[in-house]
């Protein structure tokens, strides 16, 4: 009597497991799925967040239409806030999350008006390496020329990696940025580059070589420091890490480019169904292995080493425990 229970709970449980899947794959048959961006068309983010979206469909039971959409503000606060408070929550919405937010909520920082550890995490391209870059026009080579003189920057706004990065290098290396802000995104603050309104920005090294190929090969930007992976295409650039004057000091600072682990992660929002979040994960698993995605993201010359979605988890919990004495040191620079 118990093994026929058993063998009948057993069956009840393999035919309901059966019924969810099916559920799942039939939600996303003839659905839309959104994809947020925060930040303006035409920077890496967006420029990511497109390619995953161009090929991600095809391995989503139902193959939904996958439609990006730029949703600006505050660095990208304002496009997390509404995933989280405001979309709905069943799986139709995704967001490109700006990759400094988890070390932003660490640190307590007010402007934040999401909670990341209730967020689903589905996968990134690949972990990035973050440079201090300047137009070579300047005659500035160096962490310490960059100590003796003045030097303007541009950033979308205070708590932006583009913000957060300089002004790091400011306190705990002694540079001197001149950090300008209200810029829209990334492509905003090249264009400025262009204009002389300002004469550098913190960027990713593998954005660099995506959307500005040109100013790679002909060395018009340069980069005098890096944070996060060590590139093996920079030699004698120094890690910010290493420059850093004590251990304390090096704590804030790898906490601070902490996103760099991240990449350019995309997430559902808390309270979407689990079914529909192991779907959309294994899509993502199953993209980055795809034939055409790997040709058009060489194309583009993105890097494609890809984060998991439970390794992203597991970053941003990491992430979100750190000490609250530590985190507080880092929230000047963040917020």
């Amino acid at each position: 009597m118990v093994c026929g229970r058993a063998a009948l709970g057993f069956a009840v449980a393999f035919l309901s497991a059966g019924f969810t899947a099916a559920q799942a794959d039939d939600f996303y048959q003839g659905r839309t799925i959104n994809v947020m961006i925060g930040v303006g068309a035409g920077g890496f983010y967006d420029l990511n967040a497109r390619l995953v979206a161009r090929h991600i469909g095809r391995h989503i039971p139902g193959r939904p239409t996958l439609v990006p959409q730029n949703m600006t503000g505050a660095g990208g606060v304002v496009m997390a806030a509404y995933l989280a408070n405001v979309a709905a929550k069943d799986g139709s919405y995704i967001g490109m999350i700006a990759n400094n937010f988890p070390a932003m909520q660490a640190a307590g920082i007010e402007a934040m008006r999401a909670d990341l550890s209730k967020f689903q995490w589905i996968g990134s391209l690949s972990p990035l390496t973050g440079v201090m870059t300047l137009m070579n026009t300047i005659n500035v080579h160096s962490i310490a020329d960059a100590r003796g003189k003045e030097i303007i920057v541009g950033a979308s706004g205070r708590g932006a990696d583009t913000y957060s990065m300089p002004a790091m290098m400011n306190e705990f290396l002694g540079t001197k940025f001149k950090i300008v802000t209200g810029y829209k995104g990334g492509n905003d603050v090249n264009l400025a580059m262009e204009r002389g309104e300002v004469s550098g920005r913190y960027n990713f090294w593998s954005s660099w070589k995506t959307t500005r190929p040109d100013w790679v090969r002909d060395k018009t930007i340069i980069q005098i420091a890096y944070m996060g992976p060590k590139p093996n295409d920079l030699p004698g650039v120094p890690s910010v890490s290493e420059l850093a004057g004590s251990d304390d000091d090096r704590r804030i600072i790898n906490l601070v480019v902490s996103g760099t682990r991240l990449g350019t992660p995309l997430a559902f929002a808390g309270g979407v169904p689990g079914d529909r979040i192991a779907i959309v994960r294994q899509a993502f698993d199953a993209t980055m292995r795809d034939s055409e995605f790997l040709a058009d993201a060489e194309k583009l010359q993105v890097s494609v080493d890809p984060v998991s979605g439970e390794e992203l988890q597991a970053i941003v919990a990491e992430v979100l425990a750190i000490p609250k004495p530590l985190a507080k040191r880092a929230r000047a620079l963040l917020e």
